[in-house]
């Protein structure tokens, strides 16, 4: 768990770790930041709920930008590792930091799952599956979309994410990197 921002390593557009600087966010659940959910974001972030496959905001967004615990406002995945699992919810096949979340054998309904919490403020946020894109590692982060909220990469700056506007940007953006898997494999 972190403790103060400044601390928490992030990814740069390569995927290297590399020390914040000049952030002064702390992620960590408050009341008053439980009190401005909606009850669906409350169920699922607090009570370990699901919301509805196919009928959430997230599913089907296709925006370059990147999605922050709903309670905290830590960031958590990035769209260019957002794929299309055909599940009804938002996947990722890793997280923007693996120091984001935090994983935990869930032993829930009969079955044996990994759940996926945020690492701030210990919100739940879905399940870790094995059975994601080969070619890029193999997991599939399955989110609620109640537990995220997006951030247009057209608006982290003015959002105070602007350290993250590098994954969208020339070579490290999802097209760029998608046409040098493309060359790479031809």
């Amino acid at each position: 768990m972190h403790g103060d921002a400044s601390d928490a390593p992030s990814i740069d557009g390569a995927g290297a770790r590399r020390q914040e600087e000049n952030v002064s966010n702390t992620y960590r659940k408050t009341p008053a930041a439980l009190s401005r959910l909606t009850d669906v974001q409350y169920r699922v972030t607090q009570r370990d709920g699901t919301e509805r496959a196919f009928d959430n905001e997230y599913w089907d967004n296709h925006e370059p930008g990147i999605y922050v615990d709903v309670v905290s406002g830590q960031p958590l995945f990035s769209s260019t590792d957002k794929f299309d699992s055909g599940t009804g919810w938002p996947s990722f096949t890793r997280p923007i930091d693996p120091d984001a979340v935090a994983t935990k054998v869930d032993r829930s309904l009969f079955m044996r799952r990994v759940e996926v919490r945020s690492a701030g403020a210990d919100s739940h946020l879905g399940h870790l599956f094995d059975d994601g894109p080969r070619d890029a590692g193999g997991q599939r982060f399955c989110m609620n979309s109640a537990s995220l909220r997006f951030i247009p990469a057209a608006e982290l700056e003015a959002e105070g994410y602007g350290e993250y506007a590098v994954l969208f940007t020339g070579a490290n953006s999802a097209d760029s990197r998608t046409t040098d898997t493309h060359e790479e494999n031809a």
